[in-house]
């Protein structure tokens, strides 16, 4: 259903992405990189990293600090420190070659059951459910009439849609739905006049109805996240900080210390001896 129709948009109205035309590895530092993360400011980071570590033998080599600090202000570090954990075990297992079965995939550190499956479509060219909220975003209007989405998808939902999955071309299915809920289908101000589907819209026809959703905020200033991407920061700019460089960052001392623990819980920072802090170097 509307197959053609937004296969046909896609192959017309694509973006032209590095990881678009790139190998699996290629892919797979994309998916990672776009977990809750703006094409845009993924963009300038990810074609860095594929000229620095264009292979999961290359990431391996690297040393924790230099991951970390290539990250730069993508956000959730956390993520660049599973990247290189993958990329050793893709060396080492896998011999270099990244495996292409959604239980292999999901086996490898940070990889879960979206990443896999957006690997399935995107990297092997194969037959996956790829929900990201962008493709949830798109069905619920046309299919369900309403503005938004659940916060995660139900079995139901997830059933319903691996139904219209096409036996050809699924990976098409999959980049083409994704592409026309980031481009038309917005969130906000969405673009119906340029939609290949709009006539068959469901939320469309009935007026747009407004969800009883709340849309959730995400602050950033002040918060614990504010907090410890500022150490994090400081720490890629230097080499090494002393317990009082790092009391000068923040004005709370309570979340400075809380931010100062999970930090270490996470390996994002390594505490050397009683009253200095780097990032990880081994």
């Amino acid at each position: 259903m509307y197959e053609k129709e937004i296969i046909a948009w896609f192959k017309k109205n694509q973006r032209d992405l590095p990881w678009r035309k790139t190998d699996t590895w290629g892919v797979l530092v994309s998916e990672f990189m776009l977990q809750q993360t703006p094409v845009n400011r993924v963009l300038p980071v990810y074609t860095e990293w594929m000229k620095r570590w264009p292979t999961p033998a290359a990431l391996a080599k690297a040393t924790p600090a230099q991951v970390i600090t290539a990250w730069g202000r993508l956000g959730y570090p956390r993520r660049a420190l599973r990247l290189h954990e993958c990329a050793k075990v893709i060396t080492q297992q896998y011999k270099g070659v990244i495996p292409d079965t959604e239980v292999e995939l999901r086996a490898l550190p940070g990889i879960g059951e979206y990443t896999a499956a957006a690997m399935i479509a995107f990297a092997f060219s194969g037959r996956s459910l790829v929900l990201d909220i962008n493709i949830r975003r798109l069905f619920a209007r046309i299919f369900d009439g309403v503005q938004s989405p659940k916060p995660s998808a139900t079995k139901e939902e997830k059933f319903r849609y691996e139904v219209l999955i096409p036996k050809k071309d699924a990976h098409l299915w999959a980049a083409a739905t994704m592409e026309l809920g980031a481009l038309v289908c917005t969130s906000q101000s969405p673009k119906c006049g340029i939609c290949p589907v709009a006539n068959e819209c469901t939320w469309r026809s009935l007026d747009y109805p407004q969800s009883d959703q709340v849309k959730r905020t995400q602050t950033w200033h002040g918060t614990d996240r504010q907090c410890r991407g500022t150490i994090v920061q400081a720490l890629r700019e230097n080499d090494v900080l002393t317990k009082s460089q790092i009391d000068q960052l923040w004005d709370v001392p309570s979340q400075l210390e809380k931010a100062l623990l999970t930090l270490l819980d996470d390996g994002l920072i390594e505490a050397r001896g009683s009253s200095k802090f780097s990032l990880p170097r081994n």
